[in-house]
C-alpha cells in the first residue's frame, strides 16, 4: 500500500479537484484505491458519489480506530469499474477533531487505521483540510508522500512554502518515510502576466519539485466534478487532454513512492509503523526506475522510531 496526501494550506486552490483527478487516473489503470476524505467540507465524498448507509464516517474512525468502524465508514464509490474505488466518507463532524495542538497519539491515529486495511488497497489518496492542524498532521504521518496543490497567486505561493517547511519538520521529528512529492499548479492561465511571475517564483523556490504539467482552468473538469464522474470517462471537449495530464501526474507519483519501499509493521503502543513490500502498483513502474525493497531488518534499522 502506498499513501499519498493531497494538501494545501490555503483553501480555494482546487485541491480536491486534483485528488479526484488522481483517483480517476488510478481507476483507469485498474489500481485498487481508497480515497480518505479528511476535509470537513466533504467535497471528495460528494465528487465520488459516496454515501454511508451506516452513518459512520472518518470522524468516528479517528475517534475509535476499530476494524468494525473502519469497514462501516468505507463505501464503494459510483466510479467502481472492475477495480476498487472506495471512499472513507468525510463528515463535518471531523472538524471537532481538528485540534491545533494535537497529541502524539492524535497524529499517529490514521497510521493505526491503515495498518488494519493494508492488504485491501494498493493506493490510498488522502484529501486533507486546508490547515496544519490535527487532521492534516495525522494524514502526513500516515503518508509516504505529500502533493502540494497551489495556484499562481501571492498567498497560494506563500502557503506552499509553509507547507513544505511543515512537511520537512514532521519528516525530521516523526516519520522519515514522509517526503514532499512536489508542487502542482492548478488554475493556470498562460496569458496572465501575474501567473507567469508567480510561476517563476515557484521555480526558484521548488526547482525540480515544481511538477509538470500545469493544470489550466477547463470547463470539462468542473462538469465532470459536478456530475460526480471521473474525468477519464467524461465526453466533453478537452477532457481527454486533462485525463492524460492526471495520468502523467499519477505515474510520476507512483514511481517516486515505489523507490525504497518498506513494510508497514505494527510497533509500539500507538501503532508506529512502516509500510510497503511488493504491490501491484510496482508492476506499472519500469524495472529501470525501481530500487529493490529493503529487507525487514534493514527497514527496521532505518525507519522505526521508539520512545
Amino acid at each position: 500500500m502506498q499513501v499519498l496526501s493531497v494538501s494545501s494550506l490555503k483553501g480555494g486552490v482546487g485541491k480536491t479537484t486534483i485528488a479526484l483527478g488522481l483517483a480517476s487516473a488510478a481507476l483507469n489503470k485498474g489500481i485498487n484505491t481508497l480515497l480518505i476524505d479528511l476535509d470537513p467540507q466533504c467535497d471528495a465524498t460528494s465528487g465520488l458519489g459516496a454515501m454511508s448507509e451506516s452513518g459512520l464516517s472518518v470522524a468516528e474512525v479517528l475517534q475509535s480506530p476499530k476494524i468494525q468502524n473502519i469497514k462501516k465508514a468505507i463505501v464503494a464509490s459510483h466510479w467502481h469499474k472492475g477495480s476498487k474505488m472506495d471512499v472513507m466518507v468525510g463528515s463535518p463532524r471531523s472538524l471537532l477533531l481538528d485540534n491545533p495542538a494535537p497529541t502524539i497519539a492524535d497524529v499517529w491515529r490514521l497510521e493505526e487505521v491503515l495498518t488494519l486495511i493494508e492488504e485491501d488497497y494498493d493506493l490510498v489518496i488522502i484529501d486533507t483540510p486546508p490547515s496544519i492542524n490535527a487532521l492534516t498532521r495525522t494524514a502526513w504521518v500516515a503518508s509516504d508522500r505529500v502533493l502540494i496543490v497551489t495556484e499562481p497567486s501571492l498567498y497560494s505561493v506563500i502557503a506552499a512554502d509553509r507547507a513544505r517547511k511543515a512537511i520537512n519538520e514532521i519528516s525530521a521529528k516523526l516519520t522519515p518515510r514522509l517526503q514532499l512529492l512536489g508542487v502542482v499548479v492548478n488554475r493556470y492561465r498562460s496569458q496572465s502576466n501575474e501567473h507567469e511571475y508567480r510561476i517563476r517564483e515557484l521555480r526558484e523556490m521548488f526547482s525540480e519539485q515544481l511538477l509538470m504539467p500545469f493544470f489550466e482552468e477547463r470547463a470539462a473538469i468542473q462538469q465532470a466534478t459536478g456530475a460526480a464522474r471521473p474525468i477519464h470517462s467524461w465526453p466533453a471537449e478537452g477532457a481527454l487532454e486533462v485525463a492524460q495530464s492526471f495520468d502523467w501526474l499519477l505515474a510520476g507519483a507512483l514511481s517516486h513512492m515505489t523507490q525504497g519501499i518498506e513494510k508497514r509493521d505494527r510497533v509500539g503502543a500507538i501503532g508506529r509503523a512502516t509500510r510497503g513490500q511488493a504491490s501491484p502498483i510496482s508492476e506499472l513502474i519500469p524495472e529501470s526506475s525501481r530500487e529493490q525493497p529493503l529487507s525487514r531488518k534493514a527497514a527496521r534499522k532505518k525507519s522505526l522510531f521508539r520512545r
